[in-house]
């Protein structure tokens, strides 16, 4: 159509002035501007913009209205025009409305329609940005949580799979996850399909939404989880279910461990041997960037470091991470280091140290380019045990000074 534009002079209205060309399903917005359909929709719910591309008001109603007379015209246009070559639109078909849509979550109620209206409702979310945004707003999420958390009503395991798929993607708003989190039992339910659900991809989904909605948790409901919380996130790592969602587990992980005891509870549910053991497979580089920062966090705790310094190959794999992965990597393994050295550093660990190469590690540190703070927690190290250490080879106490 874009050859053919140059050659049939086009009516100036006829165009989105977003894309610049004609319309095939014009809609007009609250201030008065008309604009093609995904045009406009990319630019409202894709690229999350809240104001008219061409006047710059804030839209406080983003309803789109059918601009039929417009259509109909550019039809017209288009057929008058076909002995140039110009190809008629069809007439679009009518989008979801939000009638259709609460009308599908009532359905949800109904055993005999559940499945049916969830499987359409799946199909609609994942048609648009437009779509999402529609059900979160007529409160799908409630309907929704409600037979992901009625683990005893009868519901079946494909029903509850099916809701929190479609939960997952309506990718719910910063505050429509706040109210989600308020929601009775659903932490508890969603810790349950991580450990029961048959499916790996329920319990992908689990752990995924969980991560969107700790990001907006309220500090009680952080500092409240349990043990065996934790032990579900350490079995979806064990189970390697997907890079997705071992990749959300850790960035989970990451969110809570700072709080309260979560961090004790964790090396409790066994997650040190679990990252230990990760790092020694792992060759994809953000996966090791983020299994370094939960180290660090719970190597922040005794417990923490002494899992570290049982497990056999604990101290040598992080010193590995030292210029062997990236720049993230060694300044979060230096972190580590320095947890260990000051804080659990026995005679034992520091000769540990220079026999896997630590120190030396640490020596070099000084003497590459690298971070400001990653050189001075090195320095800081190898100054408090150079008494330990000045006999060995592989330190020169002069670059110290």
């Amino acid at each position: 159509m874009a050859d053919l534009e140059n050659e049939v002079e086009v009516p100036p209205f006829f165009l989105c002035p977003i894309s610049l060309e004609i319309m095939k399903d014009p809609v007009t917005l609250s201030t008065g501007i008309t604009y093609d359909r995904d045009s406009i929709e990319n630019w409202l719910f894709s690229r999350k913009n809240n104001v008219c591309p061409v006047t710059k008001q804030v839209l406080a109603d983003i309803d789109l209205i059918p601009n039929h007379t417009l259509r109909r015209l550019i039809q017209s246009w288009c057929t008058l025009n076909a002995s140039s070559g110009v190809e008629r639109y069809p007439t679009p078909r009518p989008p979801i409305s939000k009638t259709e849509i609460t009308k599908l979550l009532k359905d949800l109620n109904s055993p005999n329609h559940q499945m049916k209206g969830l499987t359409r409702l799946k199909s609609i979310v994942l048609e648009s940005e437009k779509n999402k945004r529609l059900m979160e707003s007529v409160g799908a999420a409630d309907y929704l949580s409600n037979i992901i958390t009625n683990i005893n009503s009868g519901i079946t395991s494909s029903s509850r799979d099916e809701a929190l798929y479609i939960l997952y993607h309506i990718q719910l708003s910063p505050t429509g996850l706040k109210t989600l989190g308020k929601t009775g039992g659903l932490f508890d339910a969603l810790t349950c399909v991580m450990q029961r659900a048959s499916s790996y991809e329920a319990r992908a989904y689990a752990v995924m939404l969980l991560k969107s909605m700790f990001v907006v948790a309220e500090p009680m409901q952080v500092t409240s989880l349990s043990v065996k919380f934790f032990k579900e996130l350490v079995n979806i790592l064990t189970d390697q279910i997907s890079e997705k969602a071992t990749k959300a587990t850790l960035k989970l992980l990451i969110s809570v461990c700072p709080w309260g005891r979560n961090r004790i509870k964790a090396v409790e549910a066994g997650i040190v041997s679990v990252l230990i053991d990760a790092l020694l497979d792992c060759s994809e580089k953000r996966v090791t960037e983020l299994i370094s920062m939960v180290l660090v966090q719970v190597c922040q705790a005794a417990d923490g470091r002494a899992e570290l310094l049982k497990h056999g190959g604990g101290l040598a794999v992080v010193s590995g991470m030292v210029f062997g992965v990236s720049p993230v990597a060694s300044e979060r393994a230096v972190r580590i280091l320095y947890s260990v050295a000051m804080f659990s550093g026995s005679g034992r660990v520091l000769q540990e140290m220079i026999e896997l190469g630590v120190v030396e590690k640490l020596v070099l540190v000084l003497q590459v380019d690298c971070g400001r703070k990653m050189k001075e927690k090195a320095r800081e190290i190898l100054k408090v045990h150079s008494r330990v250490w000045k006999k060995s080879h592989c330190v020169n106490y002069d670059i110290l000074i």
